[in-house]
């Protein structure tokens, strides 16, 4: 818990460099000439709950393309090597220094020898899903470029969690 506190301490004086009408040239009925404000705050310090993740992360370190276009229109593409996924989001590190903008649309590629990960959500091991660009890491000091990208799939909720109920029956059966 912190408390902070000010003391403001203001001399009136009238102001006669004006030439109006004597508005408000008394403090509201205080007889002296100063002025005391007193001011304390209090905030409890409270802990932030954690920010619960949308979708269950697990740690699959396979490798990836990501293909995008530009601002002024060229295609370009980065191989990447996921660190961590769900059925929402990815996050991705680049093995090459490469800079993408946030909110940025990019197409996710997992490589086709590693689809076949056990651990890979089913919407990853389709082929090309579009995602965008949702966080950027902090940048490496040698290159001055981001170590990696969060990217939210853009999928259907509705098939992403239909999609994890098969899954889960066909793992029951």
């Amino acid at each position: 818990m912190w408390a902070q506190s000010f003391l403001v301490i203001k001399i009136w004086a009238p102001d006669t460099s004006d030439s109006g009408l004597p508005i408000d040239t008394r403090l509201g009925g205080h007889s002296s000439q100063e002025c005391h404000v007193i001011q304390t705050a209090v905030s409890p310090q409270t802990q932030t709950p954690a920010r619960q993740r949308i979708g269950h992360r697990r740690k699959v370190r396979v490798p990836a393309r990501l293909t995008w276009r530009d601002a002024s229109g060229t295609l370009r593409f980065a191989s990447v090597t996921t660190r961590d996924v769900s059925d929402v989001d990815a996050f991705v590190e680049c093995q090459i220094p490469t800079s993408i903008p946030l909110y940025r649309l990019v197409y996710l590629q997992i490589e086709r020898p590693a689809r076949g990960c056990v651990d890979l959500p089913n919407v990853l091991q389709q082929g090309k899903i579009l995602t965008a660009v949702y966080r950027v890491g902090p940048c490496k000091p040698s290159t001055g470029t981001p170590q990696g990208y969060a990217l939210r799939l853009l999928v259907d909720p509705r098939r992403a969690v239909a999609q994890r109920r098969i899954d889960v029956a066909a793992i029951a059966n």
